[in-house]
C-alpha cells in the first residue's frame, strides 16, 4: 500500500514528514536494560535494511542516526537493493569535548552523509543561556558546511533553538524531542512546541511516542497539530509492519483525515469484542 506523505525540505534534500529514527536499531529504548540489550542481539544490518525497505515502499524517505558504521551499512545496502535513496539525516555521537565532535564530523562526511547536526550531548553542555550562545557550536557548523553537509543542530533543551537563532549561526535545521506527556523535555509542551513554530528552521521532532509510551495515534497526532508544515517527525520502528502502519497514520494525519477512523492502528484482543472489536 502507497500513501502519500507530504514533504519539506532540509538543506536543500527534499524530505518526508515522516522519517525513521534510529533509536531501536542501536539499542537505545530509553525503556529498559533488558529492551536495549534484546534490540542490540536483535538488530543487525539485515533487519534494519528490512525496516528502511518497508518505510520507504511507503513514502518515507529520512534516517535520523548518529556517526553509526551500522546504518552507514543499511543506508547502502538498502538502496542497492531497492534503489530508493533514504536521506541520512545524521548526528555527531555522544563526545561532549570539541575534538571528539570533530571527527565524527569529517567521518560523516566521508561517508557522504548530507546533513549534519551537532550532538545534544555537546549542544547542551556548553549551551550560555545567559548571552545565548553555544561555546565552539560556530566552529563546528562550519566544519560540517566545509565538508558538503547541511549544519544543524540537535538539543534536548528548547532554548537551545532560541539561542541559535539570536547568535545567527549557519543552522539548516534542528532535532529537538516533542510528545503529549513531555518526556526528555525541560519545559511544558505547549512551550516546546511554541519555540517549535517559531524556528527560524525546520525541526525533527523526536520521541513523539515517548519511546513506546504513547500509543501512534495519540502521539503522533499531537505533534503534527503542534508544529510547523515545514517540520518533520522521526519516529523508531520495530518492524515492516510497524513502518506501514505509522506511515498510514501519518498520511492520514497529514490529509486531515480522522487517523484510524477506518481501522488503521487499531490492535485487537477479546477483551474488545464489547465494542465492536474482537481478536481476529
Amino acid at each position: 500500500m502507497w500513501v502519500t506523505i507530504p514533504t519539506t525540505s532540509i538543506g536543500g534534500r527534499t524530505v518526508s514528514r515522516l522519517v525513521c529514527g534510529s533509536n531501536p536499531f542501536l539499542g537505545f529504548s530509553h525503556f529498559s536494560a533488558a529492551r536495549d540489550r534484546w534490540l542490540q542481539r536483535y538488530f543487525d544490518v539485515a533487519r534494519i535494511v528490512e525496516v528502511l525497505a518497508a518505510a520507504s515502499e511507503m513514502g518515507v524517505n529520512g534516517l535520523v542516526g548518529p556517526a553509526d558504521e551500522r546504518l552507514h551499512q543499511a543506508l547502502r545496502r538498502h538502496y542497492a537493493e531497492t534503489g530508493r535513496e533514504i536521506v541520512w539525516i545524521s548526528t555527531t555521537y555522544g563526545h561532549v569535548d570539541l575534538e571528539g565532535q570533530e571527527r565524527e564530523v569529517r567521518q560523516l562526511a566521508q561517508w557522504g552523509a548530507p546533513i549534519c547536526l551537532i550532538h545534544a550531548s555537546y549542544t547542551d553542555t556548553h549551551l550560555r543561556t545567559a548571552d545565548n550562545t553555544i561555546e565552539g557550536m560556530e566552529d563546528l557548523l562550519g566544519l560540517a558546511r566545509s565538508l558538503g553537509m547541511a549544519p544543524g543542530v540537535s538539543t534536548h533543551r528548547p532554548d537551545a533553538l532560541r539561542a541559535c537563532d539570536a547568535a545567527g549561526y549557519d543552522v539548516e535545521c534542528y532535532i529537538l524531542p516533542l510528545n503529549v506527556i513531555g518526556f526528555l523535555s525541560n519545559v511544558e509542551t505547549n512551550w516546546v512546541a511554541k519555540i517549535i513554530r517559531g524556528a527560524a528552521k525546520p525541526v525533527v521532532c523526536i520521541k513523539p511516542l515517548a519511546a513506546g509510551r504513547l500509543m501512534p495515534f495519540e502521539g503522533l497526532n499531537f505533534v503534527y497539530h503542534s508544529i510547523k508544515p515545514t517540520d518533520t517527525v522521526a519516529v523508531g520502528m520495530l518492524s515492516p509492519e510497524e513502518a506501514r502502519e505509522d506511515a498510514a497514520i501519518a498520511a492520514e494525519i497529514l490529509a486531515g483525515v480522522e487517523a484510524s477512523a477506518s481501522g488503521t492502528g487499531l490492535s485487537t484482543s477479546p477483551s474488545k469484542s464489547t465494542v465492536g472489536g474482537g481478536a481476529d
